[in-house]
């Protein structure tokens, strides 16, 4: 599994995997098949693998040392970057043809509608994280910087989970699952966190036969 992973040609099998949802959704534009509203069709399709690509790289740290499989990191930047690219697939939906590239009318649904608010908050947070997403960013910014800053992308998975929650207002099941995944995968994070803090506390030592209280 390991060489696997190592593989140059593995991840361009992930790469092209990655591109099937879009793939998908050109076929099915080419035969008709988006539905009585395409648009609203490829907002609802371009926004599920948002989540479910936000989640895949979320999980890649658990998996990695749960499984004990250190390659796996490779394909974290892959994957928040193919996010980020589903999410400008998503606001370039929103302002095109749904909004008609008319920025003062955009400004003015972000202000009134709650579920968009949170849903541009969530594609601004992530523009940085994308932009930083290179190795000559990270020596730029340094390690410990540049891990705060990629911290956010929890925020960012979070607002995205209430914007379809928002959105969908009905069947809320969707949003719900990917809200117990990033919840989890949150927990994770903040476990992993707490443990590694309380490993790593000084230890305090006492001279024999002298009491703590003096």
């Amino acid at each position: 599994m390991r060489k696997l992973l190592s593989s140059k040609w593995t991840k361009v099998v992930v790469f092209l995997l990655c591109l099937v949802p879009l793939g998908a959704l050109a076929w099915r534009a080419f035969h008709g098949g988006l539905g009585a509203n395409p648009v609203e069709f490829v907002q609802h399709a371009t926004g599920d693998w948002i989540l479910r690509f936000l989640v895949f790289t979320l999980a890649i740290t658990p998996l990695r040392k749960l499984l004990h499989l250190p390659e796996l990191i490779r394909f974290r930047r892959m994957l928040g970057l193919f996010a980020f690219f589903y999410v400008c697939l998503h606001f370039l939906t929103y302002i095109g043809p749904d909004q008609s590239f008319d920025l003062s009318a955009m400004w003015k649904d972000v202000a009134k509608r709650r579920y968009i608010t949170v849903g541009f908050a969530a594609f601004a947070l992530l523009i940085p994280l994308a932009i930083t997403s290179t190795a000559g960013w990270i020596r730029r910014l340094g390690g410990k910087r540049w891990q705060q800053l990629h911290r956010t992308i929890y925020v960012a998975a979070v607002l995205g989970v209430i914007h379809y929650y928002w959105l969908v207002k009905s069947d809320v099941r969707k949003p719900l699952f990917y809200g117990v995944l990033v919840a989890i995968l949150l927990l994770w994070r903040l476990g992993d966190w707490f443990f590694k803090r309380r490993s790593q506390a000084p230890v305090r030592i006492t001279a024999p036969g002298v009491s703590v209280n003096g």
